[in-house]
């Protein structure tokens, strides 16, 4: 699911097995945002990871690298691209080993087989210069494994809706399976999964998010993650040593009725912890649902880990 969580209950493929008819939709916002993009590639085993970026380089302001969640791509953060360059930012987002046009990691099928590979390429592509580091979901249990194995490459770490923090929501989430299903049937199997875990809104489901949730489901060939479901996050954060920024929505469907104790978690495992905040009326999938209010909030998280 393109949270990270839940993988094996929607359906997905065993590894290597991809070879079912699948919907699929246009989406000319995705295009016309990939056109704008320069594209650069790192090694990933074999094969290569793939990276997009926006905007002019700065030598004042470290690169902005955002990381999406399970089977996802660049494409999650397709509400947020253009403001981050509008204030400033130059981004830059992989489509993390194993999802999108990058090849699967030579070793492991979950966040800590993406570990090396990230490192090589963060390293690859700016040398010693840190960056400052976001990550969404699953993409902000990678940024954790990731600075606590190097802690060197980033400035600051922002976490966003991320899980692997040892608590679990008073409702769990159940998505649906889809890939076995005729095409026809797959959208609304979709539209569920969306509506179950991404967002509040159930007017979002439609439209963009639609066509960016099946554009990264169907390529996601990391199908059986299962560290979203343990703490490996929580014993991660010890070991990051920059400021850690934390943004979740307040609906979050992760953590339905135990925000207070994820709160805690953070501060407990955190040694520079600056602070959790909660977007209200957005679900999982905050910065696509509350792109204005998200901006704000990361904006004001970024200046405060720079100082």
């Amino acid at each position: 699911m393109a949270g990270g969580v839940g993988d094996e209950d929607e359906g997905g493929a065993p590894p290597g097995r991809d070879d079912r008819p699948v919907a699929s939709l246009p989406s000319p916002e995705i295009d016309r945002l990939r056109a704008l993009a320069q594209r650069h590639t790192t090694p990933c085993g074999s094969g290569e990871t793939v990276w997009h970026h926006w905007g002019d380089a700065r030598a004042d302001v470290p690169p902005l690298v955002l990381l999406h969640g399970g089977s996802g791509s660049w494409t999650h953060w397709v509400r947020n691209i253009e403001p981050l360059v509008a204030a400033g930012r130059q981004v830059w987002i992989p489509d993390l080993p194993g999802f999108g046009d990058s090849a699967v990691p030579p070793t492991g099928g979950d966040a800590d087989a993406l570990v090396e590979p990230m490192a090589e390429g963060l390293r690859a592509l700016f040398g010693p210069r840190p960056v400052d580091l976001v990550g969404f979901s699953f993409g902000g249990l990678t940024a954790g494994l990731l600075l606590a194995a190097h802690p060197e490459l980033a400035r600051q770490l922002v976490v966003v809706g991320a899980p692997a923090m040892g608590l679990v929501a008073e409702r769990p989430v159940r998505l649906k399976g889809w890939r076995h299903l005729p095409p026809a049937e797959q959208l609304d199997m979709h539209r569920y999964n969306l509506a179950a875990l991404m967002l509040r809104d159930p007017v979002l489901v439609d439209g963009l998010a639609l066509e960016v949730h099946v554009g990264n489901v169907v390529r996601d060939r990391m199908t059986r993650r299962r560290l979203a479901r343990t703490d490996i996050l929580a014993r991660s954060l010890p070991s990051v040593a920059c400021p850690v920024h934390v943004i979740y929505g307040e609906d979050d469907a992760l953590y339905q009725g135990v925000m207070d104790g994820l709160r805690a978690a953070y501060a407990a495992a955190t040694p520079d912890f600056r602070g959790m905040v909660l977007v209200a009326g957005s679900g999982h999938w905050v910065q696509f649902e509350r792109p204005e209010a998200f901006l704000q909030e990361l904006l004001a998280a970024l200046a405060d880990g720079a100082e």
